[in-house]
């Protein structure tokens, strides 16, 4: 509760202890006790009169749901449709890195790029072409860039 450990709590008894005295402690404890019951019995009555006000529809509402980052959480995010799209994306996004990872071992000259198909890249280490699908394109070593001068132009 409110991230309070143990010494942190036998600390706050003493400072109480020597703020208020040990006669009237046992009093201020009986009316904080009568706080915190009656803050909850407030937020209970809120959220009873909310389930209401929605009808029956909305029976298992939780406040918690009703901040916009929860709602969302649970209601979009969790849709398997949203799973499948995402799956979908990661299936796609590693295929571009092999993708790229292939292309630049070829611009580095460490592998040659061969059409495997129809839009397939595949790498190959020296090796001819499979056949008359497959087309063998050797790319040359890559070469430094010139700097870029903006007054040159």
């Amino acid at each position: 509760m409110f991230d309070i450990g143990a010494p942190e709590f036998v600390l706050l008894i003493v400072i109480a202890v020597i703020l208020f005295g040990p006669e009237r402690l046992p009093d201020l404890a009986r009316k904080a006790a009568r706080v915190v019951r009656y803050i909850r019995l407030m937020a209970d009555n809120a959220s009873q009169q909310l389930r209401n006000e929605l009808g029956p529809g909305f029976d298992d509402v939780d406040v918690r749901d009703l901040n916009p980052k929860a709602f969302i959480q649970k209601h979009l995010l969790d849709d398997d449709a949203v799973r499948d799209a995402k799956a979908e994306l990661d299936d796609a996004t590693a295929a571009a890195r092999g993708a790229s990872r292939d292309v630049s071992d070829a611009v580095n000259g460490t592998k040659s790029l061969t059409a495997g198909g129809p839009g397939e890249l595949s790498a190959r280490n020296g090796q001819s072409p499979g056949g008359p699908a497959e087309m063998a394109v050797e790319l040359p070593p890559a070469r430094a860039l010139t700097p870029y001068d903006p007054d040159a132009t």
